[in-house]
Formats: structure tokens, sequence, C-alpha cells
């Protein structure tokens, strides 16, 4: 441990068990001071000798301090392990003061993570000329003089950083240690020009309705009484009429953190926020005081956007000459005591309930000053009375008649938007709030800046999002669509279901399938498609139990498409799917099974799968009949699973159709012909204009009307297939066509066309 001198050395103990040095007791090590109150549940998770090298790198970085010095050191490779885990040690070092600990350990857990041990012993100390000379013991026990100074000392453990990380880290907390020097130095210079404002409004002839003076008077008093921590202030001078008058900085140093010009109060993203028409109309309006959000957040105490309270300033003569611009942060009991005991909010709670017409003894009124109290207290601060009257009653409407709705305020100076989102209470969870904050942040074209959930009294959630914004007009966006939207997001999957069985009034039975179905269903598909696969399902049974649909998903190309297969009892193999699909020119993609019903209807499978069209070619859903018609065929055993089938999607033939081409295809090797059926099915398949005229030629010749109109028919069609003929490149190809077209030409009669008695 580094070298410092105690008041006395007494015997040496375990850094895990050393105590602070109590009154009429003489002082320990640095190392008894440091771990003193350190839950024994995190000290547990190190080793003696790793403590130990902790307690020595703080007491390295205590000897070297000041006095009016702050000391940052940020040991990466400390030696420090945690349960066999490295550990950067960060230990800082200043003069005692307030916002040290809570200010240093909110930017270590932004910037660094969690952290994974914490101390914060205050010492008091004797400096010298380089450095401390010697420790007296702890703050709290020992009584210094004025020759003795308190120290704080912030130790903290995190996982490693690289250098980088800490180079970045050190000064990020240079900076904010700067802040809190500068705040807790200027606290009374602060106050003393706090109190020059009020006597202003007091004494000055300001212009402005006494009523509202009083009430600003009262409000700004009211802040000097511990109800808000003064972090910064900064005048600016007004020149110019009302509407083109400028704000300019004053020459005058700022307060607090607001003497480093850098810190900006109102700002789009980057730059300054120049002399709007809205700054102007509220210089020139009836309101003494302005209360709003800074952009920045507070590095000093909170981690929080700054409160911004603007407070007009006027000459002696009482003419406006600028504005006093206060920053810092209400205390907690701005969000506790009743908005009627607050001056300024109870100004405006006074308003709106006079406004309103309420009776405040009564229900209805007792109901709004209620919904005031529960508004969201930096909201209050900020919104204006006519449009919190409005929001109010909107509120109000909420408790008699639960409902979406969206209370959306533009901030004056454009910077963000407030909206105020109430939902179901039983639809809101993290994922819903995460929808609608993406759904805000598009539609205004901003960022999500904060959201602050909370849950009232009643059947809903209530969540306060604010956007951000960088620059340009905000866009207008009417509540009514945004409401719209947010239905959308919180609407469950019963809720459409319900929708769409009242559009299409869908009997029990349906809405009793539809309702059944999984949560991987309802994820993949819309009510009104639960809707139309219920008809099929309830059209299946042990005795019929198959059912087939083609579709489209909305993202699928032309060459693309999808089946279902609906069976009844038991699911239905790949094995036995694939190869149907296959031959009737698919290429499965893709396949997922659902399974909907009970026991007492029987359970029904439906498989999903993804198709292509084996030849690349565009698959018309207006052929879907014939589709299904070739997958029943070879599912009932009426016809046999080969590459015949694929005429169903190339030329457009119904299985019965097919069954012609297929027999003389057959024939033909009977005949010896050297090629195999395969073959045969691909040349047709190759060529489904010819195999289409094949067998339209067929039934001129042979059908019902081949005495009549069919010998004219036959003619035209004969010579219609050789002029295609004459086109075909492959001799294989051309040999086969011609030789069921000599077949065809050759064939006498045929029972195809006697009806099916069975």
């Amino acid at each position: 441990m580094a070298s410092l001198k105690t008041a006395s050395q007494p015997k040496k103990t375990s850094p895990a068990k050393g105590g602070a040095a109590r009154a009429g007791e003489k002082p320990g090590r640095l190392a008894d001071y440091l771990l003193a109150r350190t839950p024994a549940e995190d000290i547990a998770a190190y080793d003696v000798a790793d403590l130990e090298r902790a307690a020595d790198l703080a007491g390295r970085a205590v000897a070297r301090h000041r006095k009016g010095d702050c000391i940052i050191a940020i040991d990466v490779d400390s030696g420090v392990t945690r349960q066999g885990r490295p550990m950067t040690v960060i230990t800082v070092v200043n003069d005692n003061m307030p916002f040290l600990f809570d200010s240093i350990l909110g930017e270590i857990t932004e910037s660094a993570g969690e952290p994974l041990l914490v101390t914060h012993p205050v010492i008091v100390v004797r400096h010298g000329k380089s450095g401390i000379e010697e420790i007296l013991g702890d703050g709290g026990s020992v009584k210094g003089e004025t020759s003795h100074d308190r120290l704080s000392v912030v130790h903290v453990h995190i996982g490693r950083l690289s250098a980088d990380q800490a180079e970045a880290l050190a000064g990020r907390l240079k900076k904010l240690l700067d802040q809190v020097r500068a705040a807790v130095a200027d606290w009374k210079p602060m106050l003393a020009r706090l109190d020059q404002a009020i006597s202003e409004f007091r004494y000055a002839p300001v212009p402005l309705d006494k009523a509202h003076v009083t009430e600003a008077i009262a409000f700004l008093e009211w802040l000097r009484d511990d109800n808000f921590t003064f972090l910064g202030m900064r005048e600016f001078n007004y020149t110019g009429g009302e509407k083109s008058g400028m704000l300019e900085r004053a020459d005058k140093p700022g307060l607090g953190i607001l003497a480093d010009p850098d810190v900006l109060v109102l700002r789009r993203g980057t730059e300054a926020v120049s002399t709007t028409p809205e700054i102007r109309a509220f210089l020139h309006g009836p309101e003494p005081l302005i209360v709003t959000k800074a952009n920045a957040k507070s590095l000093v105490h909170r981690r929080i956007y700054l409160d911004y309270i603007g407070v007009k300033t006027y000459t002696a003569k009482g003419v406006l000459s600028g504005e006093l611009r206060i920053v810092g942060l209400f205390t907690s009991t701005a969000y506790t005591r009743s908005v009627m005991k607050i001056p300024y909010l109870r100004s405006k709670a006074e308003t709106v309930i006079a406004k309103s017409g309420f009776n405040p003894h009564d229900h209805s009124g007792k109901a709004l000053i209620n919904v005031l109290e529960s508004y969201p207290r930096d909201e209050l601060f900020q919104v204006p009375v006519p449009i919190l009257r409005k929001h109010a009653e909107a509120i109000l409407g909420l408790i008699e008649r639960p409902r979406v709705r969206a209370l959306v305020r533009v901030d004056q100076f454009d910077r963000f938007v407030s909206i105020l989102v109430f939902v179901p209470r039983d639809r809101y969870d993290s994922v819903v709030r995460e929808k609608i904050g993406t759904y805000l942040k598009t539609v205004f074209q901003g960022r999500l800046s904060a959201y602050y959930p909370a849950f009232p009294e009643g059947g809903l959630a209530r969540v306060h999002f604010i956007i951000g914004r960088s620059g340009g007009k905000t866009p207008k966006v009417e509540p009514a669509t945004i409401e719209a939207a947010i239905r959308d997001i919180v609407r469950t999957w019963d809720d459409a279901l319900r929708e769409a069985v009242s559009e299409s009034g869908a009997d029990a039975t349906l809405t009793a399938i539809a309702s059944r179905f999984s949560e991987s269903y309802r994820d993949s598909f819309s009510p009104a498609v639960a809707l139309a696969d219920a008809g099929r399902i309830a059209r299946i049974d042990a005795a019929n139990p198959i059912a087939i649909d083609y579709y489209r998903h909305a993202d699928q190309k032309p060459h693309q498409a999808a089946l279902k297969i609906y069976h009844h009892g038991s699911p239905v193999a790949l094995s036995r799917r694939v190869p149907v699909l296959e031959n009737i020119g698919f290429r499965v993609i893709s396949e997922r099974t659902f399974e909907v019903g009970d026991e007492a209807s029987g359970m029904v499978f439906i498989h999903d799968m993804e198709l292509e069209n084996s030849y690349g070619k565009p698959i018309d859903l207006g052929d879907g009949a014939l589709f299904e018609d070739a997958f029943l065929s070879v599912w009932r055993g009426d016809v046999d699973n080969d590459g015949y089938n694929g005429l169903a999607q190339t030329a457009g033939l119904w299985s019965g159709e097919i069954t012609i081409l297929r027999a003389y295809g057959r024939y033909l090797q009977q005949a010896g012909i050297p090629q195999s059926q395969d073959f045969i099915a691909a040349a047709l398949n190759r060529y489904p204009e010819i195999a289409r005229g094949l067998h339209q030629l067929f039934v001129a010749r042979l059908g019902p009307t081949a005495e009549t109109e069919g010998v004219v028919a036959a003619k035209h069609l004969k010579a219609k297939i050789k002029d295609a003929l004459e086109e075909v490149p492959n001799i294989d190809d051309d040999t086969i066509i011609r030789r069921c077209l000599n077949l065809i030409e050759a064939s006498l009669r045929t029972n195809h066309f006697v009806a099916d008695t069975k």
C-alpha cells in the first residue's frame, strides 16, 4: 500500500473484516475505511490478496490528492480478480461535496456497465505540500478541525476495459467532476440571482397580469425552498420587437454548469435553437415564466433530462430586457406533493377545474382532480393550460369508457413530441411498447428519447413517450390516425377473429374451429385465412379425410406458390406428398405442419408447403382446380403417380384428359419403342401446346361430335400440330410426338366418353 501516515497504526486486520474508527478509538489503515460499509456478499467474491491489492491502488490515488484537485485513477491491468475474472479498478478522489457519488456512479454505469463492487468512504485527512500527509479517520466518526479536510473516495470495480475505453471514461469523469464543482461552487450565487429575479417581479412595474406575477413569485420561492436542485444559470438580452426580436447571451458569465458556453439548454441536434416565433410569443405573452425540459441530460446527481425554467427579466422601468435561464432538477417533493400545493401547478389545475364546469366536491370534479394528480408530473409542468384541459377531459372519459387513446403535444420549441398513450392493461407488455415506440418515432420522423410506463387504477396502462427531433417542422399527424395504428398493434388475434366472424357471417362451427388454432398458426395466418381453413376442415372427416388449397403468399414471385394439405386423423408423410407434387411439376422449397382439433372431433393436420414451378414458369393460380384434381386423383389411386401429371400445369389438362395421353404412351412402350414412360411424359411436357393439341385432336376424332363439326376441327388440329412439329429441334422428341399423333389418327373408337356408372 502507498505510504500514508496515520494518527496511529493498529494491529493489521483483514480488509474483509476491518471497521471504521469510532469516537474515542484510534483510526486504522485506509483499507479499513475503504471496505467498512461494503456488503459482505460483495466482499465474499474476492480473495483477501485481491482486496489488499485493490486497497493499495486506492491508497496510491488518495496519496496523490491535493486540496482543490481531483484524482481519477483507472487501473486496467489492476491485478485484481473477482472469482477469476480480471477487474478494472476505478478510484476517484475529490474534496467532499454534494452530488459526487451518484454522479460518478451514473457515468460509470452508463459507460462501462454494472459495477461489481462499489464503496464510498468519506475520510478526514490533513493535506501537505505534496499531497496527503495523514489520514485521521472515517468522516462519520472523526470531528475535523479547520486544518483538516474531508475527502470523498469513490472506489468501483467493473469488467475489464481496454486502454482506449479507460481513457475515454476518464475524460467523461473529468468533465462530470468539473460540472459538479461548478454547480456546488455557484450554488449561493445562483440563489442570490434567483432572489434578484423575485425582487424584480415583486417591485418592478412588470407589465403582466398581477395574479400571474404573484404565482410566479410563489413558484420561484418554492423552488428556493429545497424543491429544486440548482445546477446552472445563464442570462440573455432581448433586443427588437415582437416580430423580429432576438435573444443573445449577456456579456456576464453563466453560473454553475452553464458557465461552460458549450452547454446548450435549447438545441436541435448540435445547434442552439434560434429565436423562433414560439420563443418570441413566450417573451411577449402573459406568462412570467416557462417550465420545460432542456435537451441535455444532467451529468450531475441524476441521469435525466435537465429541467429548464425560463424567467422573463425586466428593467427598473418595466421594459422586457431578456430571459434568465435556470437549469437543474426538481426534487422528490415536486413529484409527490399534491398539485394543489405547488405554485404554478395549482394555478393550472384550478384553471382546468374552473373551465370544466365541474364542482370540485362532486364525483366528476373529484375524478378530474385525481386525473390531474396522476398526470405525468414533468409533463404537467410543461403543458399549456388549453392542452392540459383537453387531455385531462379525454382521460376523464377513459374512466367511463376505457379504450385506446393517444394524447399528443408538440414542444413549443419544436424539439420533441410528447405522447400519452393509453392501451388495455392486459394487452400491454414490452413487445407492444417497443412496437408503439417504433411507430411513433417513424410517424413523427424522430427518435425514441424516453418512455415512462405507468399503471393507474382501472383497466388501462399508460405510457408517456418522448420522441426527440433533430430539425425541420414536426409532422402533423391526426390523433385518430395514431390511435388506429396503436389499435392494430395491441389488437390480439382473437379480436381480429371476432371482427372477421362478424364481417363474414361465419357460423359457430367455423368460429369454434378457428378459435382452436395454435399460436404458431396464429403467428403465420390472419383470422380471415383461419376461417377459410376452418371451412375446409369442416368438410373433411374419417370417410373423406383430405382437402387441399393452392394459394400465394404476398412476398412470393410469379413462379412460386403455396399449398395446404388438410388431412384428418394423421399427418401425411413427406415421402408421400413430395413425389406427387414433383410429378405435377413443383419443387417443394419448405414445409411446416400445424395441428387443430381435439379428441372428440379428431385431429386435423395442416401441411403448409412453399412450391416453385420446376420449369421456372409462372404459376397461374386460376388453374388451382387443375392442380387439386391432379393431386387428389393420384391420392385416390385413380391415376398413376408419374410425369404425365405435369401436363396439368404445363398444358392445363385435367387428370382424365391426361389419362388419354398416358394410355398412348403405354401403348407405344408395348409396341417396343426404346424410350421410357418418363421420357415420353417429359417430351410432352416440353411442348405443352402440342400435347394440348393432341388431346383436342383425340376429342375431335372420337368424341361425341366426331361425325359433325369434329371432322373439320380434326383436319385443322392435325395441320396445326404438324406445323408445330417443324419447330421441335430434338429428333427423339419429334419421333415420340409424331408416333402419338399417328396412334390418335389410327384410333377407330374409344370408351373414354362413356359415362362412369360407378
